[in-house]
């Protein structure tokens, strides 16, 4: 079995051991990256009618249940000289036939990572479709993210436990980053006789998921493991967005424009408001354009820098002149480099997910704010506003909460009907079931180059950077230069010492 450094959350998981996406190409061209199933390795499973058939919600809905070859496009807009040609994925909802005996389905739900709106939203939906729609009985919570299925850490859930769980943030089965042992954990499904497993979390976690799913098809075992995929930074590829970001960028308002009612008040204000974002700018980048009171967006993938003409320096004191006042957004994971070059060394660290270790940008760009108006002998009021913990914690919109359903509905169907290793997520607004593999390949980011960031940048009218290389390149040419002229006087000077010395 892989080991923990080989399956950890943390991913490093080996790339050859994630591929498990089955390709097919059609006649027409087209390309399906369809998931596993059971009977790939089992496959003389016995199958059973849905008992949604007989469930009064749901059996007058005209062709309620998926046909087998229904798919969904990953791209909406394709030539039309060739409109065949391109990758679908197989599309998600209950199928007339499923895969196991209801009464003997043993389910259970873990959540990892950070938290999240809707986290609380997905577990009572999985709960309540499994107990309502398949009569499964036997539900299980496991307490504090992957090390809680060697830890024994379980508790029962039912609709009446979980039924009101949606009006809070955070989640009721407790999380943590790491903790992944592949061998305990497979050991503790077959010990408790779990059958499906549904797992939440971000990208490490779903590479976990997907270690897990492999060592369960090694062993032979009739097992489903579906992925709900969270992410707050909306950074999951394929999908057309995560869960619990549109509650985000909600809230983000409410900081921003606490930042900018600060700012207006006070001569020369400024209000800084720092948001979630490790590599990837979707909140401050939707959060800006929502507000429309924001002067400038600052995000991990367009650098930035401060000094010289177009720098951010030369930016806040055109606009306050201009206004009076200016509110500026930073993605927490924006201006690295610039930290790590200023202060001359990185902190190196990764915490038990894997993830590099953030300087403060936002503490530390109000100061270098501070340092340069004071040299100039003017006036800045900076508010600082770190709204992180609150957005992360606050419960779903009414928005994710429906979003949320959807999703947890999605992932039991998909179960039932035999799929495993896969995610569930919405492809130009058609759920669908991707390969794990194929949304932890890479994070998806904001393109510079597409409309929606250019939009952004006509409604701030903020710099654009592009001339970040060039003014950077030319810093390090002037400090090795400054360097070298006082390495040279050093040496000179040392010279003159030692001819007076003899």
């Amino acid at each position: 079995m892989p080991s923990n450094a080989e399956a950890g959350a943390s991913g490093s998981i080996p790339a050859d051991n994630l591929k498990s996406s089955k390709i097919e190409r059609m006649a027409s061209g087209a390309i399906l990256e369809d998931v596993p199933h059971l009977t790939d390795w089992l496959p003389t499973l016995q199958t059973y009618a849905n008992p949604l058939k007989h469930n009064p919600s749901y059996s007058t809905v005209k062709q309620y249940f998926i046909e087998e070859d229904d798919v969904v496009a990953k791209d909406i807009v394709v030539k039309i000289s060739n409109p065949w040609d391109g990758v679908y994925f197989r599309r998600s909802g209950p199928r007339e036939k499923i895969y196991f005996d209801t009464k003997e389905v043993r389910a259970c739900i873990v959540t990892c990572g950070g938290l999240c709106p809707g986290l609380n939203t997905v577990i009572r939906e999985i709960v309540c479709a499994l107990w309502t729609q398949y009569g499964v009985r036997d539900i299980f919570g496991i307490v504090g993210g992957y090390k809680g299925f060697y830890s024994r850490n379980t508790i029962r859930l039912d609709p009446k436990i979980v039924n009101d769980i949606h009006k809070r943030g955070g989640t009721i089965l407790g999380t943590s980053r790491g903790g992944h042992d592949t061998s305990k954990i497979v050991s503790s499904i077959e010990d408790r006789s779990i059958n499906q497993v549904y797992i939440i979390g971000g990208d490490g976690t779903q590479k976990g998921a997907n270690v897990i799913h492999k060592e369960l098809r090694r062993h032979g075992m009739k097992v489903a493991v579906a992925g709900i995929p969270k992410t707050i930074d909306n950074d999951i590829e394929i999908i057309d967005k995560s869960f619990g970001f549109d509650t985000a960028v909600e809230e983000a308002q409410r900081a921003i424009n606490a930042a900018h009612t600060e700012a207006e008040s006070f001569e020369n204000g400024v209000g800084f408001v720092k948001i979630m974002g490790r590599n990837s700018g979707y909140i401050a980048m939707y959060a800006t354009l929502a507000s429309r009171d924001v002067d400038c967006c600052l995000i991990p993938e367009v650098p930035f820098y401060l000094e010289g003409g177009g720098g951010l320096y030369d930016f806040v004191c055109r606009r306050l002149k201009e206004n009076g006042h200016a509110v500026i957004v930073v993605a927490e994971g924006a201006g690295q480099e610039l930290m790590t070059d200023s202060l001359g060394s990185s902190n190196g660290g990764i915490d038990a997910s894997g993830n590099r270790l953030l300087l403060d940008i936002g503490l530390w760009l109000c100061q270098k704010l501070k340092d340069h108006f004071s040299a100039r002998k003017e006036i800045i009021n900076i508010k600082y506003i770190d709204p992180t913990y609150m957005i992360r914690a606050i419960p779903s919109n009414a928005a994710d909460n429906v979003y949320s359903t959807l999703l947890a509905h999605s992932a039991v169907h998909g179960a039932m009907a035999g799929y495993c290793g896969f995610t569930v997520g919405p492809v130009n607004g058609r759920h669908a079931y991707i390969p794990i593999d194929r949304v932890t390949e890479k994070q998806r980011r904001v393109n510079t180059s597409d409309r929606m960031w250019a939009r952004l940048l006509s409604s701030t009218n903020q710099p654009d950077f592009l001339q970040y290389k060039n003014v950077m390149e030319a810093k390090r040419k002037k400090e090795n230069s400054q360097l070298a002229e006082s390495s040279h006087e050093h040496g000179t000077n040392n010279g003159n010492s030692q001819n007076d010395s003899s």
